[in-house]
């Protein structure tokens, strides 16, 4: 199943860095930044992150909470948030079941080498918990500069 803008968010709830399990029900009320990423420092990865890091001001003044998910643990997350400073959770997917319900666990290729994995993509889920925005296969350079125009337009 593909989702589409207005459709219900797949609910979820997830390890995160801090100790803490967050779900998709906490954040009832709130505009949510969910950021679907491979993996914790690779470059790409890094780069999208660093990019919602230096723009977490705007985001949260829109009313955003952001959050980052991969299949890495939560121990990895937590070398990666302190190794960067990034002020929002990382979740983690090990088992990629959220990755699958919101259909970015894809087969990928890489030097000929087909496998599976998370295709980068942001999802940005209104108070209301129906999807108001997908930006699939994300370009990292200033990606939050579009999901912070987006989130304007979002009651």
């Amino acid at each position: 199943m593909t989702l589409k803008e207005k459709d219900p968010a797949p609910a979820f709830s997830l390890s995160s860095t801090g100790g803490q399990t967050i779900g998709l029900k906490d954040l009832k009320g709130k505009k949510i930044v969910l950021y679907f990423y491979p993996k914790d420092d690779t470059p790409g990865c890094t780069k999208e992150a660093c990019n919602f890091r230096d723009g977490i001001a705007d985001l949260e003044k829109a009313g955003a909470v952001v959050l980052g998910v991969s299949p890495d643990n939560v121990a990895s997350h937590e070398k990666f948030q302190k190794k960067f400073n990034l002020p929002f959770a990382l979740l983690a997917d090990i088992d990629h079941a959220v990755a699958e319900a919101y259909g970015v666990w894809k087969e990928k290729s890489m030097y000929g080498k087909k496998y599976m994995g998370i295709e980068r993509t942001t999802f940005i889920i209104d108070g209301k918990g129906k999807i108001a925005k997908i930006f699939p296969k994300v370009k990292v350079e200033d990606h939050h500069s579009e999901v912070l125009a987006a989130l304007a337009a979002i009651a």
